[in-house]
């Protein structure tokens, strides 16, 4: 579908493509944020793993820093307009990072050895990485979409008043 030529699409059809384009974003915008604040979880616990072994102590990673690295991620977003907040928690993306997470231990990060968290860091920047990728092909196709109403639009071949039916 990445070769669908926007210029030959029934109007409806442009819009209701560009809507689902937006919609798949959101979701992968969702678990991409996810995926980041886990990784700033694990990274917190490698951190205090080192300065517990330096200092000898042995507290929890994220008493003080939990606040911090969710807000600094599930608040987040991007620079394009908001559009209504939709539950992505089931996508399968959001249930496969789940699964990822699971089956590495995540859920119970202090129990993990050094090595198991430095495999769950990996395994989960590689999972975000992809997610990344995903979001840059999906703002491509939105753009070139959005593009093509914009110009429809702008030569009349669009009616202004579905403008607002683009929202």
């Amino acid at each position: 579908m990445t070769d669908l030529d926007p210029t030959l699409l029934p109007l409806p059809e442009l819009r209701a493509l560009r809507a689902e384009l937006q919609a798949d974003d959101d979701a992968v915008s969702y678990v991409r944020r996810l995926a980041q604040a886990r990784l700033d979880l694990l990274e917190a616990e490698i951190g205090r793993r080192g300065r517990s072994q330096s200092a000898g102590v042995t507290a929890s990673v994220t008493t003080g820093e939990l606040p911090v690295i969710l807000g600094a991620h599930l608040t987040g977003g991007s620079a394009r307009p908001p559009r209504p907040a939709v539950d992505a928690s089931e996508h399968p993306l959001a249930l496969a990072l789940e699964d990822l997470w699971s089956e590495h231990g995540g859920t119970d990060l202090h129990t993990l050895t050094d090595d198991e968290l430095v495999t769950l860091r990996t395994d989960l920047r590689l999972f975000e990485q992809q997610r990344s990728a995903e979001r840059q092909t999906l703002f491509g196709r939105i753009d070139t979409l959005s593009a093509e109403l914009v110009r429809r639009y702008r030569e009349g071949e669009a009616d202004v008043e579905g403008l607002l039916n683009d929202e």
